[in-house]
């Protein structure tokens, strides 16, 4: 009777103490544990050819899983095994149970071609005025003329809004936080990103600011989920061969984040000096952007050099679709309207799945072992 007793006054502790333990950043040994048991990691930026941005994709009126299903067969066919893949606080807002389907379809599909998605819950880059509904036709010769920021700029400068931006980031990670067909959950893509190119005008003149209040919060309510996977945010810009070099925001990005991420668009030497930089930190590494070919970032540069080092590399784009991110960036100040890029920027695959460049897939392929 006296250990019956004993045993109903631990229990509770005990189940405390375990949902303590997950809602922690992961140590170094807990997050290359998980690392050990993943193969490595290749894959893309996703989103289908006939969707403009998240809400096109994620929406009910225009969620295309036959169209998902054929794109994701055409990276598998590769060898891809993850895709990197932009969720959307608006649609969690006016339909979270049909949202919840929509990601679980989208899982079915993946998990078919042996994909595992890292989630994408916030971005900081283009549009920051989204609206939910029927979304605009693309800018003629623009690259990305209609991706939408998440938050907005209005919900991210309204703390009114931030119990809605809670219940969203707890409630999608606590729907999929035990489901192995999820490899992760990206909390904020460049956080602090100003568009300076594209929308600068139309951002909140404090933007910096509001994301670094916001973006600790919203690693702890991804956690107060108990997710099984990891937790990352990716440093983008900047130096970070030092902690001393530290921008603040990178500071939080890798302080927080259970396994490393980075982003970097230029070539072999670099994208392999930023690795460099990361590894003092002993923990997995993942780029999750690369490739500009203009840019001097190529398959045939970054794929080796990520091998090597067993760092998982998800390129930018996987399908030239609505976005037009096979057009450059320069395209903003001067549309692609009465040329063809000399060059594809992105996307692997054209519209009707052909290769942009054979022997691109070739050697991705090959690298990836899918080839054998």
């Amino acid at each position: 009777m006296e250990i019956m007793l004993r045993l109903r006054t631990l229990l509770p502790l005990a189940t405390a103490l375990a949902a303590s333990a997950f809602s922690q950043r992961w140590t170094e040994a807990q997050a290359n544990a998980w690392y050990s048991r993943q193969p490595w990691l290749v894959g893309a930026n996703y989103i289908p050819a006939t969707a403009i941005n998240e809400l096109e994709m994620w929406q009910a009126a225009t969620f295309d899983p036959a169209r998902i299903d054929k794109e994701l067969g055409w990276a598998e066919s590769i060898g891809m095994n993850t895709m990197r893949v932009f969720l959307h606080d608006l649609p969690w807002r006016d339909d979270p149970a049909g949202f919840k389907r929509r990601i679980d379809r989208f899982l079915q599909i993946a998990a078919k071609h042996h994909i595992r998605p890292l989630f994408v819950l916030f971005d900081s880059c283009w549009d920051p005025n989204p609206k939910p509904g029927k979304q605009h036709a693309p800018t003629p010769g623009v690259h990305n003329s209609g991706w939408v920021q998440a938050p907005g700029a209005q919900a991210l400068a309204n703390p009114a809004e931030h119990a809605r931006l809670e219940a969203y980031v707890k409630g999608v990670v606590a729907a999929f936080a035990k489901d192995a067909r999820v490899l992760g959950w990206d909390i904020w893509n460049e956080p602090d990103n100003t568009n300076d190119s594209s929308y600068k005008s139309k951002e909140p003149p404090a933007k910096k600011e509001l994301v670094l209040a916001l973006l600790p919060k919203a690693f702890a309510w991804a956690r107060s989920a108990h997710p099984s996977q990891p937790l990352t945010s990716g440093v983008w810009q900047s130096d970070w061969s030092s902690d001393d070099k530290l921008t603040a925001m990178a500071r939080i990005q890798l302080a927080e984040s259970d396994v490393l991420s980075f982003h970097n668009y230029d070539p072999a030497p670099e994208f392999e000096k930023r690795i460099e930089w990361l590894q003092r930190y002993n923990r997995p590494i993942l780029c999750t952007e690369y490739m500009a070919r203009g840019n001097g970032s190529t398959f045939e540069g970054s794929l080796p050099v990520a091998k090597k080092h067993k760092v998982a590399a998800m390129n930018w784009g996987l399908v030239a679709g609505k976005t037009q991110t096979y057009l450059p960036w320069d395209s903003w100040k001067s549309p692609y309207t009465d040329r063809e890029p000399s060059i594809w920027f992105h996307e692997v695959f054209r519209t009707d799945g052909s290769p942009y460049w054979s022997e691109e897939v070739k050697f991705i392929r090959e690298i990836t072992g899918a080839g054998k």
